[in-house]
C-alpha cells in the first residue's frame, strides 16, 4: 500500500513524506531519487541527456537502493551527489523519455507491492499507483518554493526561480508522465505552513481513512 505525496519541485515532498512515514511507521520511497541516480549515471558515462533509448537501456540496468536516508546506485552512496544543480538540471531532462519512465515505474511499483510506503514524486498518484488510497498534491507559492530550492543549494534566489519556471514547462507539458494532481487527490498548499502542521494534516487524514 501506498501514500502518493506528489507536486512540484520546492514544494516540500521529499521533507514531508520522510516525516509522514516515519510518523506512521511507513518505508519513504523518493522516486525523484531514482530519476537523478540515471542522470547521475548519465553524466558519469557522458551519455546524452536528450537520447532516450541510450538513456533508457542505462535506466533498465542500473542498481537503485535506498538504505534509511541513503540513497544508492551500484552499491555508491550518492545522496549528495543527485542534489547538485548539475544533476537536478539533467534529471529534468531525462525524465521525459519513454522508456527511461517504463524503467522506473515498474521499479517503483515492485517496490510498493512488497510493503506500506510513503512515495513521493510528480506521477506516484497518476500513474505509478493510480489505486492509492490517499494521494496528496502539494503545492506552494513560486517565490516561496524558489526560496527553499535556494536555501538548500546555496544558488541565488532569482537564477532558481528562473530554472524553475522552465522545469515546471517540461514537467507539465511532457507527453509521459506529466505533473498533475489525480482528480481524487487532497490539495495542500504548504506555503507559511510548518513541517509539523503539514505532517499532522496527512497523518490526520491516513488515520481517518484507516490506513493506519
Amino acid at each position: 500500500m501506498v501514500i502518493a505525496i506528489d507536486g512540484p519541485a520546492g514544494a516540500g515532498k521529499s521533507t514531508v513524506a520522510r516525516a509522514v512515514a516515519g510518523e506512521l511507521g511507513f518505508t519513504y520511497l523518493d522516486s525523484g531519487a531514482m530519476y537523478r541516480c540515471v542522470a547521475l549515471a548519465a553524466l558519469w558515462d557522458g551519455v546524452d541527456v536528450d537520447d532516450g533509448e541510450a538513456l533508457g537501456e542505462l535506466a533498465e540496468r542500473l542498481e537503485i537502493d535506498f538504505d534509511g536516508p541513503r540513497v544508492l546506485l551500484g552499491g555508491r552512496d550518492v545522496s549528495g551527489e543527485i542534489r547538485t544543480p548539475e544533476v537536478s538540471g539533467a534529471a529534468s531532462h531525462v525524465s521525459v523519455h519513454p522508456r527511461v519512465r517504463a524503467a522506473l515505474v515498474e521499479r517503483q511499483r515492485h517496490l510498493i507491492e512488497t510493503a506500506d510506503y510513503v512515495a513521493e514524486g510528480r506521477d506516484i498518484g497518476t500513474v505509478v499507483s493510480p489505486d492509492s488510497p490517499l494521494k496528496i498534491f502539494l503545492t506552494a507559492s513560486d517565490e516561496e518554493r524558489a526560496r527553499r530550492r535556494a536555501g538548500e543549494t546555496g544558488e541565488d534566489v532569482k537564477a532558481v526561480l528562473e530554472a524553475q519556471r522552465q522545469r515546471d514547462a517540461r514537467d507539465t507539458e511532457r507527453e509521459h508522465g506529466a505533473l498533475r494532481a489525480a482528480e481524487d487527490a487532497v490539495a495542500l498548499d504548504t506555503t507559511g505552513l510548518g513541517l509539523d502542521e503539514v505532517v499532522a494534516r496527512i497523518v490526520a487524514l491516513a488515520r481517518e481513512r484507516g490506513l493506519v
